[in-house]
């Protein structure tokens, strides 16, 4: 019953839901490139991927997170959009950049697009969390 109250607690939290709600979304931004990417080029499905994680975020974070935010909503979309493009683009070229290095062992280099999209998305998550929270949901 204490784990519980403990879990509830926790979830009161706004810092909490927002890294549940933004890890959500990019779960499914990492999940949905590989089946993209059987029809996509990498770039194509990683852009694809952040696209679709966005509009997750956007609906997590505002029935979860931010639900008394008194902005208007198209300012909170417009300024949604905004830091997404530049959250976005942070995680492409991060995910291109890091897959295409000389640093990956030729026995490593098949894990390097899934790695890669992972590591752009982490670094997309920090330009994120400061994006909302400075602009979007203030």
């Amino acid at each position: 019953m204490v784990r519980g109250a403990a879990l509830i607690g926790l979830l009161r939290d706004e810092r909490v839901r927002f890294l549940l709600a933004g890890g959500s979304a990019a779960l499914l931004n990492w999940i949905v490139r590989f089946p993209l990417s059987m029809f996509m080029s990498y770039a194509a499905a990683v852009t694809a991927a952040t696209v679709i994680g966005m509009v997750a975020g956007f609906i997590l974070y505002r029935s979860l997170v931010f639900q008394g935010s008194t902005r208007p909503l198209w300012l909170q979309i417009r300024d949604f959009i905004g830091v997404n493009i530049v959250a976005g683009v942070v995680t492409v070229l991060a995910a291109l950049f890091l897959s295409s290095g000389p640093w990956w062992p030729e026995a490593y280099r098949h894990y390097a697009p899934g790695a890669s999209h992972l590591a752009g998305i982490g670094i997309g998550a920090v330009v994120n969390f400061f994006g909302h929270k400075l602009f979007t949901f203030r």
